[in-house]
């Protein structure tokens, strides 16, 4: 990817029909390849949070999606790309006054979990596979689990609970974990 297209990329937010989320990301990143425009929409997105769901007597963690009916996409736009997203089937519109897309705010983007890199920058985290952590906030309070997978871009950890005698894995941010002294 060319240094000047991923400084152009910004994030925009494309309004689906309810339910088409994941069909409507996956025939964008087909017609990507097919056009051979790679580096002109890099990543098309669904974002998904871990909740938990008490049913039948039983607690179990379930994907949902963060922002049901919307997209991300991160593209540089311009006449050739705004075309092949709008035009999408199961694509309404974009999210923006009129017909004029409106990119992410950083901090809106770290408010989903995305972080802008760029291939200079490293990402440090303080968690490492096979950390035991303890979680100090949400729903999961008060838990200890070990980490088995590092999100470092996205600053969450995958950890395994205990729940009715089955590990179960459970995404988490780092700012909800923090090390069991």
């Amino acid at each position: 990817m060319s240094e000047a297209a991923e400084t152009e990329a910004k994030w925009y937010v494309v309004h689906t029909y309810s339910g088409y989320e994941n069909k409507v990301r996956n025939t964008i990143m087909q017609t990507v390849q097919n056009r051979g425009i790679e580096d002109l929409i890099l990543e098309v997105a669904v974002p998904l949070e871990i909740d938990t769901e008490y049913k039948d007597g039983q607690t179990k963690a379930v994907e949902r999606k963060m922002l049901p009916g919307y997209v991300l996409v991160h593209m540089v736009m311009n006449d050739d790309t705004w075309y092949v997203v709008r035009n999408t089937r199961g694509v309404t519109g974009f999210v923006g006054p009129g017909s004029k897309p409106v990119p992410l705010t950083e901090a809106e983007m770290k408010n989903l979990g995305i972080k802008e890199t760029k291939k200079s920058d490293t990402i440090v985290s303080e968690f490492e596979v096979g950390d035991t952590v303890q979680v100090i906030a949400g729903a999961w309070k008060g838990t200890v689990g070990i980490v088995k997978a590092v999100n470092a871009p996205k600053e969450s950890a995958t950890i395994t609970v205990d729940m009715f005698g089955r590990e179960t894995p459970v995404e988490i941010s780092f700012s909800e974990i923090q090390h069991l002294a």
